[in-house]
């Protein structure tokens, strides 16, 4: 009787140990990716500077920045979806500062909306950002309607002849009431890390547990 048990007892304990080790791993995983959003918000509404001469899509990203400059009317709309609002549009603007042409993300507007260019001065505080929202799913630009479905901004620069560079408006000195900003927060940096150790912490509990039944059924007497 106690060979049969060596084997489901080793199973297991060896078992329960992987899932817990990997449950903890997950904990540590999340204590890392908590003190990175922390530091990424922090960095978000930090002191705004002005656009450096070669910005890094890296090292730069999230930066706050503070441009003022001239709206040239050019703009590419993008489709984009909103919490407890649904679909919108995100305006995607070129801005003419000292010299230089970039793009900046002035907000949304509503789908229904069909808002002009606008043109002008302007003058943006908002944080440097690179979205990564493009994959092989991505539907390419309309071409019928111009309407553009992630925010690529290297494609958009090409297009618009800017600098691969996007400013994310957090405030904006014209009041323009259809256009609401949509500021880069860290709340869209996904961290399931928690989730991931729970579920590691219950398959341990749960294979801990089948080990205990196998042990007990082994045990009982032959009929």
């Amino acid at each position: 009787m106690k060979k049969r048990l060596v084997i489901p007892i080793v199973f297991g304990v060896i078992g329960t140990a992987i899932l817990l080790g990997l449950g903890l791993w997950q904990v540590q995983r999340l204590a890392w990716k908590e003190a990175i959003l922390a530091d990424i918000s922090a960095r978000i509404v930090a002191e705004p500077v002005a656009i450096p001469v070669n910005p890094d899509p890296e090292t730069d990203r999230y930066l706050p920045v503070r441009v003022a400059g001239q709206l040239t009317g050019q703009e590419i709309i993008v489709l984009a979806s909103v919490k407890q609002i649904g679909a919108v549009h995100r305006l995607m603007s070129v801005l003419e500062t000292q010299g230089r042409r970039v793009l900046v993300d002035r907000g949304f507007v509503p789908i229904e909306s069909n808002p002009t260019a606008q043109t002008g001065p302007l003058e943006v505080l908002g944080n440097l950002h690179w979205p990564q929202e493009v994959d092989s799913f991505t539907p390419d630009p309309d071409r019928t309607t111009g309407l553009w479905f992630a925010r690529d901004v290297p494609e958009m620069a090409k297009v618009l002849n800017t600098e691969p560079i996007l400013i994310v408006a957090r405030q904006v000195s014209a009041y323009n009431p259809p256009v609401t900003p949509l500021p880069v927060t860290a709340q869209g940096i996904p961290n399931d890390h928690l989730n991931y150790a729970i579920t590691w912490f219950l398959l341990a509990l749960v294979w801990s547990g089948m080990t205990v039944f196998l042990v007990w059924r082994i045990r009982q007497p032959n009929d």
